[in-house]
């Protein structure tokens, strides 16, 4: 069945527009302003501070500016307050360019090998169309995949490899090599259905990964395969460790400090029960590494969880929907903050659990949480610390805070040490595998 929209419905909208007093002063307003700040409430000011009974000391805030790198910028935050504890530095980053060039490289023979695993389906295809949308999913990426870069390749100081013009605006990169891997995916496509030889397909894609390889180091320039490492301690002294690799620096500094972390997700949906684990299919970037894995829990153990984590001094990576309620001015997240139907006149309201299903919420941002702080009056987390990898400006110097009902609302995953968890050995054998456009994989586009 279908309604059209009658003449009659028209003018009943338009007499109601006409006769509102409050529509026909936001017309003018928004005729002439910005809208960005219209939705602001300001009392919400009283109540959000940026001070925390809970707070772990961290360094500079730093910056990923033109690009999607926040997974790297989030997780290489934790690793360099570990090396900077351990050498007395004041100031200390990673290069995520590193790590970015060797996820781009892989990531596209992660691509190619699913194109060939899906080569026997027709091209419309809902997952061979996924595929070919998605490509390597531009600069974003997951926890498992963070591990998976840091367990083959290692890592480096941001000195051995630092920032190009491109590092840091990838949109030209990411836009050229997404183009060339649809054109090679059509390519190895039709190898297969002419029936080539698997030698005669490896080559194709062998001779594609070449061309990347090539084009990466254009961009990004070629990763170090080993770095004079230099760096002046607190006191003044110089020190340097010459002809260091990058997996040398990482199994002396980094050591199997990762192996201890696990994703936890608070995904309130039918599709998801609590106490599963969970996989995304097509999810990845190193073909053979760690696959992706969530376990989901209810939103009152995934704020106990992350609040133990702080208290006892270990840094949070967590992945949000950064885009909802951000008054920029205060580096604030607040649903509380914002008002926007007063100005819209859109009556907008949902749940988690809506949000989710219906495509209105979802992960597009990873940070790391530093602090907290409890209401002594309920004893309940009414703000969250966070740094961000916006760089230093900004009201608080490039930290951000959130209040307590946005992160439940819209604090997805976190990162989470295995000693707080009690996750059912047969977990693994109970595996779920979501489809590849689930909302728990699109951090990772």
């Amino acid at each position: 069945m279908s309604s059209k929209i009658d003449f009659s419905d028209i003018k009943d909208f338009s007499d109601a527009y006409n006769s509102d007093p409050a529509s026909l002063v936001m017309t003018n307003v928004l005729a002439r302003n910005k809208s960005d700040t219209f939705g602001i409430v300001p009392q919400s000011g009283r109540e959000q501070h940026f001070q925390f009974s809970c707070e772990i000391p961290t360094m500079k805030s730093v910056d990923q500016k033109h690009s999607g790198r926040c997974w790297l910028y989030a997780a290489t935050n934790i690793l360099r307050e570990r090396v900077a504890r351990e050498l007395d530095l004041e100031f200390f980053e990673l290069s995520q360019v590193y790590l970015a060039f060797w996820d781009k490289f892989e990531r596209c023979n992660y691509f190619l090998n699913n194109i060939l695993a899906t080569a026997d389906r027709p091209v419309g295809d809902e997952t061979v169309r996924w595929l070919l949308k998605n490509v390597y999913g531009g600069d974003g990426g997951q926890w498992d995949m963070f591990v998976n870069l840091i367990e083959k390749y290692g890592i480096c100081p941001k000195d051995a490899m630092p920032e190009t013009e491109q590092t840091q605006n990838t949109g030209a990169v990411n836009g050229h090599v997404t183009a060339f891997m649809r054109v090679t995916a059509h390519r190895l496509r039709e190898l297969v259905a002419a029936g080539a030889s698997a030698e005669e397909i490896d080559a194709a894609r062998r001779d594609a990964l070449r061309q990347v390889y090539d084009c990466l180091c254009r961009f990004y320039t070629e990763p170090p395969r080993s770095f004079d490492f230099e760096y002046t301690d607190r006191s003044g002294k110089y020190h340097v460790e010459p002809d260091m690799t990058p997996r040398a620096f990482s199994e002396k500094y980094i050591g199997n400090f990762l192996d201890r972390f696990v994703s936890v997700i608070n995904a309130p949906t039918a599709d998801k029960p609590f106490g599963r684990l969970y996989t995304v299919k097509l999810l990845g970037n190193v073909a053979g590494g760690r696959p992706v894995r969530y376990y989901n829990v209810p939103m009152d153990e995934f704020r106990e969880l992350v609040r133990r984590q702080l208290s006892d001094g270990e840094l949070v990576w967590f992945g949000s929907d950064s885009a909802k309620f951000r008054d920029r001015a205060r580096s604030l997240w607040d649903d509380k903050s914002f008002n926007d139907p007063m100005f819209t006149g859109l009556g907008i309201s949902y749940d988690k659990t809506v949000g989710l299903d219906y495509g209105i919420s979802f992960m597009i941002h990873a940070m790391a949480l530093t602090g907290y702080n409890e209401d002594p009056r309920t004893g309940e987390i009414n703000r969250w610390k966070i740094e961000n990898s916006y760089g230093p400006d900004g009201a608080n110097g490039g930290y951000y805070f959130c209040s307590g009902t946005w992160f439940d609302r819209f604090v997805y995953q976190a990162v989470i040490d295995k000693k707080y968890l009690d996750i059912p050995a047969d977990a693994e054998e109970k595996l779920i595998e979501l489809e590849p456009w689930d909302p728990m994989g699109t951090l990772a586009d």
